[in-house]
C-alpha cells in the first residue's frame, strides 16, 4: 500500500520507478540494484547522457536470500507477476509486469546469465543505484547481437566513467580481466563487441573529444584483458575456439533492454 493507504502504483517516469523500488527495498532491508539501460541512466550526468535513448522495462539484481521478500516486495508495489515463469525460473530470474505503464520488471537473482553468465550479487552493497560499474559494463560487453541500444549503452558507461584498478573509483579494468581471463567464452564475445564499438563509433557522430576519449578508453580495457594471466581451463577451450558455440542464445530479445 502506498503511505496514503490506497494501493502502489509504478511510476510513469521508468528511471524514477527504477529509484522507487530501490528505496523500497533499502526500507526493507532487501538490496535491489538497478542493471540495463535504466542503470546506465542512473550513472549518467544529470544533464543526460553523451548518447540518449529511449528506456523500455526495468531490470533489477537482488541476492538469492532476498528473493522471496524481494517477491513479496515488488507486488506490494503494484506489479503482477509472472506465476509460471517465476515458478519454473524463479530461483535465478523473476519476471513481472506494471500494466498500467505497459512496462517488464526483470529481476536476477545471485548472477546475470544471458548469452554469458555473469556473477552481479557479490558486490551489490558496492553502488547505493545499481550493479557496480564493471558488472554494469559486462552486461553489455557479453551480448553477442549486440543491439544500437547496447552500443549506445557502452559509449555511454566509457565516456562517463574512467577506467580504474583495484577496487579505486570507475569501470575496474582487472575485475573484468579476472572473469574473462577464467572464461574463454566471455572473453571471445567481449572482444567481438569491443572491435564492433571502435568500428561502429564514427556512425553515431559525437564531437571528436567524445570519440577520443571513447576510442583510448576501449583499447586500453582490451590490452587490460588481453593481457591478463589465462586459466588452464580458458587456454583448453581456447584450442576449440569458434569451431564450437561459445555462447548462449537468451530466450529474450535484448531490444527491450
Amino acid at each position: 500500500m502506498g503511505a496514503n493507504g490506497r494501493p502502489a502504483e509504478p511510476h510513469p517516469d521508468v528511471v524514477a520507478e527504477a529509484r522507487r523500488l530501490i528505496a523500497a527495498g533499502e526500507a526493507a532491508h532487501v538490496m535491489l540494484r538497478a542493471l540495463g539501460g535504466v542503470a546506465v541512466r542512473l550513472q549518467s550526468p544529470d544533464e543526460g547522457p553523451l548518447l540518449p535513448r529511449s528506456y523500455q522495462d526495468i531490470d533489477l539484481a537482488t541476492t538469492k536470500d532476498k528473493r522471496r521478500v524481494a517477491e513479496q516486495l515488488i507486488t506490494s508495489a503494484g506489479y503482477i507477476s509472472d506465476e509460471m515463469f517465476n515458478t519454473l525460473h524463479g530461483v535465478s530470474r523473476m519476471l513481472f509486469y506494471d500494466h498500467a505503464n505497459h512496462r517488464k520488471l526483470d529481476v536476477f537473482v545471485g548472477q546475470f546469465s544471458m548469452c554469458h553468465v555473469i556473477p552481479i550479487a557479490d558486490r551489490l552493497n558496492r553502488d547505493p543505484l545499481t550493479v557496480p560499474l564493471a558488472e554494469l559494463l559486462l552486461t553489455k560487453l557479453q551480448v553477442v547481437e549486440l543491439t544500437e541500444r547496447d552500443q549506445r549503452d557502452i559509449y555511454n558507461l566509457i565516456y562517463h566513467h574512467p577506467l580504474s584498478r583495484e577496487g579505486s573509483h570507475g569501470i575496474e579494468v582487472d575485475f573484468i580481466a579476472v572473469l574473462c581471463a577464467k572464461d574463454w567464452g566471455l572473453w571471445r564475445t567481449t572482444r567481438q563487441t569491443v572491435e564492433r564499438c571502435v568500428a561502429n563509433l564514427p556512425e553515431y557522430k559525437v564531437p571528436a573529444q567524445a570519440a577520443a576519449v571513447i576510442t583510448d578508453r576501449l583499447g586500453e580495457l582490451w590490452r587490460g584483458i588481453d593481457d591478463a594471466p589465462k586459466t588452464t581451463g580458458w587456454r583448453l577451450r581456447s584450442r576449440v575456439g569458434d569451431r564450437v558455440r561459445w555462447y548462449e542464445e537468451p530466450e529474450e530479445h535484448r531490444d527491450s533492454q
